[in-house]
């Protein structure tokens, strides 16, 4: 299969949408939508995430069993935590809540299924200066 057709030729895989925000339970959206600052954030959610439920291998059986072909996991989403040891930014999961990286061991997990893996990275983070107002979405301008 050539690198332009295995998406299509999959069709069918799986999307992780799971980081610090989990702790909260309201959706990966909290800290813009309730407008918690990274202190906040991370004293209540990140420190106390410690991914305890983190089984990357029970994921990827899963999801062969269920015949998918392909894996995503969202390894930092729009609040700017990173789940890896990144050397461009502090605030990640070898620093803070889990103290490990969780992305090599997912990345392993896949592979070893056979699976393609996927990593989802948002360059945006609400809490970077450059980003166009913190908590900014489109629903604070109606």
């Amino acid at each position: 299969m050539n690198s332009k057709d295995w998406f299509n030729e999959c069709r069918y895989g799986m999307f992780i949408h799971w980081g610090t925000y989990s702790v909260a339970a309201r959706g990966e959206w909290i800290m813009n939508r309730e407008r918690i600052p990274k202190a906040e954030y991370t004293e209540k959610y990140i420190n106390n995430w410690h991914a305890e439920n983190y089984c990357p291998e029970e994921w990827a059986q899963l999801a062969k069993k269920s015949g998918m072909g392909y894996m995503v996991l969202t390894t930092r989403h729009h609040d700017g935590f990173a789940l890896w040891d990144s050397k461009v930014n502090d605030w990640n999961t070898a620093k803070f809540g889990p103290k490990k990286d969780l992305v090599a061991p997912y990345v392993k997990a896949c592979r070893e299924a056979g699976l393609k893996v996927g990593l989802y990275y948002s360059p945006a983070s609400w809490t970077h200066p450059d980003y166009p107002g913190p908590f900014f979405s489109r629903l604070a301008r109606s």
